[in-house]
């Protein structure tokens, strides 16, 4: 089964009792038709035997359990849990080598990051679009040109950094270490240079990555938002209402960019990917100081001299090119009007 995911360029594989396995290729979810796993056994018995016995404990505790499997074909990201009393999984497949910036389609501006030394920079979108894959890739490309320390901590870990010029430390909650907030305090003895928190899920993770940007490191992060503004206020609104004023000077004075991206059906096949980005400038970081985060849209719109793209600019332009239909850009769109009055103009 997992050699059928690998070979048909599957992004997940869902078990689950009583129904047929099923994959996910080009954001859509087909039945693997020869497989029928109504025994509930058998299921158990399967997603059992790619665990370890504390990995068996500790899902018999928690009753979800995230965990990476290395297997022949490639790596993957499992998501063990219960459904109405019955096990089932989802794992997600990671290639075994780590794009390049070009194989991905990414914009030219994401060469910058290799450069720099500080700051903060969130890449954001909905589960499944490539948030891992993005960073792994600028990652990837900093780890080849720089000599530098990467300090890496994920639940679990996705792509393997495999050391060029740089030293990678790669820590996977659970086996390495007991949670993120304890992994992001002990960080800073550890002599990082670069920080990639995998995925920022709640006040003490934030504060953290904020501080180890704060004292002069370049911290790459995950949230689940759909814009950038969106992205703004969900990490304000984590921290309690006496201390969002605090936080709202801490992030604008460390944040330098803010990706939002989109993996788009194409015309011919597999996924394109669709950008808003949001560089942080003397305006931008003026903006979220005074809490005035609608005004961030804005920016992005008349930013573009600086390397900002909305979302619908990015999506007009694959309509242009012919890489994505117009219906297909419309359903994706924040702001479907916006997108119209461009592909008008154009």
């Amino acid at each position: 089964m997992l050699s059928l995911a690998v070979a048909n360029k599957a992004s997940d594989i869902h078990l689950s009792v009583g129904m047929h396995p099923k994959l996910r290729v080009d954001g859509e979810l087909a039945n693997i038709g020869n497989f029928d796993i109504s025994d509930e056994n058998l299921m158990t018995e399967m997603i059992q035997s790619i665990m370890t016995t504390e990995q068996l404990a500790r899902l018999e505790k928690e009753r979800e359990l995230d965990f990476s499997l290395a297997a022949v074909e490639a790596r993957f990201r499992v998501n063990a849990y219960y459904q109405r009393g019955t096990l089932a999984c989802s794992l997600r497949v990671v290639s075994s080598e780590i794009p390049t910036f070009e194989k991905l389609n990414l914009p030219v501006f994401f060469k910058n990051f290799i450069g720099m030394k500080q700051g903060f920079v969130l890449v954001t979108g909905p589960t499944g679009h490539g948030k891992s894959t993005t960073v792994a890739a600028i990652l990837n490309e900093i780890n080849r040109q720089k000599n530098c320390h990467i300090v890496t901590i994920e639940d679990p870990i996705e792509f393997l950094i495999k050391p060029d010029k740089a030293t990678i430390s790669q820590r996977e909650v659970g086996s390495d270490t007991v949670s993120f907030e304890a992994a992001l305090k002990s960080c800073l003895r550890q002599d990082p240079n670069i920080v990639f928190a995998g995925e920022m899920r709640d006040l003490e993770s934030i504060a953290s990555a904020l501080t180890i940007a704060e004292t002069g490191h370049l911290v790459f992060s995950t949230l689940h938002t759909n814009s950038a503004a969106q992205s703004v206020d969900r990490i304000v609104d984590v921290f309690p209402e006496g201390s969002k004023d605090q936080i709202r000077v801490q992030f604008s004075s460390v944040i330098t960019a803010i990706i939002s991206q989109r993996l788009i059906p194409g015309i011919d096949g597999g996924r394109v990917p669709a950008f808003e980005i949001l560089i942080a400038n003397p305006a931008v970081r003026n903006i979220i100081r005074e809490g005035k985060n609608f005004m961030i849209d804005n920016i992005i719109q008349t930013g573009s001299d600086l390397g900002m793209v909305t979302l619908e600019q990015s999506l007009a332009l694959l309509i242009k090119t012919g890489k994505i239909t117009e219906e297909v850009a419309m359903s994706y769109s924040l702001r479907p009007e916006e997108l119209q009055t461009r592909l008008r103009k154009t």
